[in-house]
């Protein structure tokens, strides 16, 4: 996989924690804040159909919000000790929970065993970076490269209008660092995951679909 942009600072142990946690904020905003705006209505009294309308959002966002967490205490937190290994039947639940909102489907075709940690968490990190090429929603399949704990991924994102955005493939280049905002940190601490697991990530689009693979 290769970059066109030059090399951009790279970000410290401070600033990387600090731009992971927006990253996380930003992700939980939006049902935490239904949330609040269903209470809100609540506070009001309204009117019975008002009333279940807020509870129906309160219940719907809620269900988000403990998904969103759950996901990214996987996918961005320490999830056990230095050299931990994590279930791939876990990453399965976290990922269809955090994914499929109706748009986006999740092919789990992974066999359930235990992977080191950084792999796992390269895998859900492969599979946000895939599920943001089908803009307009499809399906994310996800098949095994290998077997064993050096088992590595492929994840096929189809859907119309599936597109590679080059920012992100250079975000993930080694070497082809450009600006590291809270916008791109993600697709950066998936190169650092990438690097730690001594695994090559490429994307290819095929017209209707990216294929991410990660061996």
């Amino acid at each position: 996989m290769s970059g066109t942009s030059s090399p951009g600072p790279v970000p410290d142990t401070l600033e990387l924690a600090a731009l992971l946690c927006s990253r996380v904020c930003h992700d939980l905003i939006s049902p935490v804040g239904a949330i609040v705006n269903g209470l809100e209505v609540l506070d009001d009294n309204p009117k019975p159909d008002d009333r279940e309308f807020a509870l129906d959002l309160i219940r719907k966002s809620a269900k988000t919000a403990s998904a969103r967490l759950q996901f990214c205490r996987l996918a961005f937190g320490a999830a056990g000790s230095a050299g931990a290994q994590i279930d791939l039947g876990d990453a399965q639940a976290m990922a269809k929970g955090h994914f499929e909102d109706g748009k986006i489907t999740i092919a789990w075709n992974l066999p359930r065993l235990l992977l080191p940690k950084n792999r796992v968490k390269l895998l859900l990190n492969l599979l946000v970076i895939a599920q943001q090429m089908i803009p307009r929603g499809g399906v994310l399949s996800v098949d095994p490269l290998g077997d064993g704990e050096a088992m590595g991924f492929q994840i096929t994102a189809a859907g119309m209008n599936a597109r590679v955005s080059q920012s992100v493939v250079d975000l993930l280049s080694s070497g082809t660092t450009g600006a590291v905002d809270a916008h791109a940190i993600q697709p950066y601490y998936t190169r650092l995951l990438a690097e730690a697991c001594g695994i090559n990530i490429s994307i290819v689009p095929d017209g209707e679909k990216v294929i991410v693979s990660a061996r």
